[in-house]
């Protein structure tokens, strides 16, 4: 495994590997526990939009994510509160983040190798831009999630007590959804825009399985998105693989394995 480390562009591919692993891991339990879980697939196909912009104007495309992703979360929060159901709130985005993204390409002669890059993730594609950017936001979402734990943890499984408490309901969804938005666009070097909700969602799922308390779910689920980045990216480097597509069937793998574990378990209980 060492002498892979010898180059730099896995050097920054596991540094980013990482950030992305422990942010999307932290962020999907939240999501997974209030069934929210679509959510950051639906993202991720409307960040495709932001990155066909940002191809097209000559933008730097993580960037261009970033900002139409982020508009488009509050977006969806907005119709949300309008009494739009959810799950149609991010359907109409996802259907115009996909529209202004293959109108985009067309007018720009087609796909290129670069885009290629942010729908299925490449190790290779992780330059220092894209890591110092990584690594802000990253360090942004983990201040903020560990800043408001308390409340976000209240809403997570109260969300009318948590208002009638008196904690701003609605403006931390708003925070959740713009911290899910930046989870998928630091994501996508790595895992590609088609697989970023896995990153969110079988982390979380996994240690959900398995875990007994909240905190320990929150840190059951990093560990094993770290472990399975780990493990993805060195079996993509030795055979030559889609780093997106090793790390995830990784993370399938440690999801079947729990599930055994707590279908067993539950045989026992019952005898």
């Amino acid at each position: 495994m060492l002498d892979m480390l010898q180059y730099t562009f896995m050097q920054r591919a596991f540094i980013a590997g990482a950030l992305i692993a422990i942010v999307c891991s932290v962020i999907g339990v939240f999501l997974v526990l209030r069934k929210m879980s679509l959510i950051g697939d639906g993202l991720a196909h409307i960040a495709f939009a932001g990155i066909a912009g940002g191809m097209f104007f000559g933008v730097y495309p993580l960037l261009s994510a970033l900002a139409f992703t982020v508009l488009s979360a509050l977006g969806i929060q907005r119709l949300k509160d309008m009494k739009v159901h959810g799950d149609a709130a991010i359907a109409i985005f996802f259907s115009f983040g996909l529209a202004i993204g293959i109108t985009l390409i067309s007018m720009s002669g087609g796909f290129g190798m670069d885009l290629f890059s942010y729908l299925f993730g490449s190790i290779l594609a992780v330059n220092e831009t894209d890591l110092a950017f990584i690594g802000a936001l990253c360090a942004a979402t983990i201040a903020l999630v560990w800043l408001f734990y308390k409340e976000l943890f209240y809403i997570t499984f109260d969300e009318d007590s948590a208002r009638a408490g008196g904690l701003p309901v609605e403006g931390l969804n708003t925070m959740l959804i713009v911290l899910t938005a930046i989870a998928v666009v630091v994501s996508m070097r790595v895992v590609g825009i088609l697989l970023v909700s896995s990153y969110i969602v079988l982390p979380a799922s996994t240690a959900l399985l398995v875990s007994r308390g909240f905190r320990d779910t929150i840190l059951l689920a990093a560990g094993l998105a770290l472990i399975s980045t780990v493990i993805g990216l060195t079996a993509a480097y030795y055979l030559d693989a889609a780093a997106g597509g090793a790390i995830v069937l990784v993370l399938v793998g440690a999801f079947a394995s729990a599930l055994a574990y707590h279908l067993l378990g539950q045989k026992k209980r019952e005898k």
